[in-house]
């Protein structure tokens, strides 16, 4: 149990007797998870043969884990990137799995196989890719982690580069009155006044039907086509002289709805190129309504709900440019005691019959 090798030492921690191998390089300890020292020995010889004949512990390894996972040799970051796409993901969000596969950055990653994968490889990928690189790449190995596809972090978390994206920016009503008041054709500037009262995505406002609009209740209500949820929201009078002016059947947007959603967004980047405005997509449609939610006080359940998030945090992102004013308590306060009613006489004396 004393040996001292050149790069690992085997001890044990009292009082509990749990044995640890030293790395003796960078003074780091890891626990064996085992008190049994014969256990512990064999465990200490193998992480010696793996420094000393790596290929050799590599095909030993890989004899012991193909007993309970077959295709653990042979499993590559395709395999893994397409297993993620099919089995967790669907719509709009799978297509960004499969353009995310497209990246560049991951190019020289796909034909490895994950167990051969060093840290390395994993920031060469990431020094020559970007915000997207980074986000997909780190879902990929965490759905490999979940799968028990590798048995520990091939990168561990903290070294992970912090994902730093670019500033979303919400449509202002200075924009937005700017780009209706340029549009020309009635379906398109339809469109994006709707997007403006109702805060919709890209597609789920292009394929809206007549049948979504319920207009006893005022609301529209339809299932987002990226999280699958269910959004429905109120209008108000002047999102319902939008919506009278749409078609009573079928499709509000016949056209628009079959135009693909690249090229909707193409259309509106060029509109706001036209006009000077940078910044802005016409996703930022749904920043904006988020932004105007949280200054007016909405709720943030309702808010949710409306914009069909699944979690609080998503929607946060999206709101947390609001500038929400404070108001002030001593006015809230003083109006709370305006409005509460006064105690009278009758009020004891009822009280006290009562008792």
């Amino acid at each position: 149990m004393n040996t001292v090798p050149n790069a690992f030492r085997l001890y044990c921690r009292q009082p509990y007797g749990t044995f640890y191998i030293l790395d003796v390089r960078t003074g780091k300890p890891e626990s064996l998870r085992t008190k049994d020292p014969k256990k512990a020995q064999r465990l200490f010889e193998a992480r010696l043969e793996t420094l000393e004949r790596p290929e050799a512990a590599y095909r030993l390894g890989m004899a012991y884990l193909q007993t309970a996972d077959p295709d653990a040799e042979i499993r590559t970051w395709a395999h893994l990137i397409d297993a993620y796409a099919h089995q967790r993901k669907a719509g709009s969000t799978r297509h960004r799995i499969e353009t995310a596969r497209r990246d560049k950055a991951l190019s020289n990653m796909l034909d490895q196989v994950i167990l051969r994968t060093r840290a390395e490889d994993i920031f060469a990928a990431l020094n020559s890719g970007g915000v997207s690189t980074n986000t997909y790449l780190r879902r990929f190995h965490n759905f490999a982690l979940d799968m028990g596809w590798i048995s520990r972090p091939i990168l561990p978390r903290p070294l992970w580069p912090k994902v730093r994206p670019q500033r979303r920016m919400a449509v202002t009503l200075e924009q937005h009155q700017r780009i209706v008041e340029r549009e020309l054709n009635l379906e398109r500037r339809a469109y994006y006044q709707l997007c403006w009262f109702l805060g919709g995505a890209n597609s789920d406002m292009a394929c809206l039907r007549a049948e979504n609009i319920d207009w006893s209740q005022q609301m529209v209500s339809f299932i987002r086509r990226k999280t699958q949820t269910p959004c429905l929201q109120k209008f108000g009078p002047d999102c319902s002289g939008i919506l009278r002016g749409l078609p009573r059947h079928g499709p509000l947007f016949p056209y628009l709805c079959t135009v693909r959603e690249s090229d909707r967004a193409t259309e509106f980047r060029q509109r706001c190129q036209g006009l000077g405005i940078d910044g802005i997509t016409l996703h930022s449609y749904r920043y904006s309504w988020a932004e105007r939610a949280a200054q007016a006080g909405m709720p943030e359940r309702y808010a949710q709900a409306a914009l069909g998030h699944g979690s609080r945090a998503v929607h946060r992102a999206y709101a947390k440019q609001a500038v929400v004013l404070t108001p002030c308590l001593e006015e809230l306060t003083s109006a709370m005691h305006r409005t509460r009613p006064e105690p009278s006489i009758t009020d004891g004396f009822t009280s006290s019959l009562g008792a």
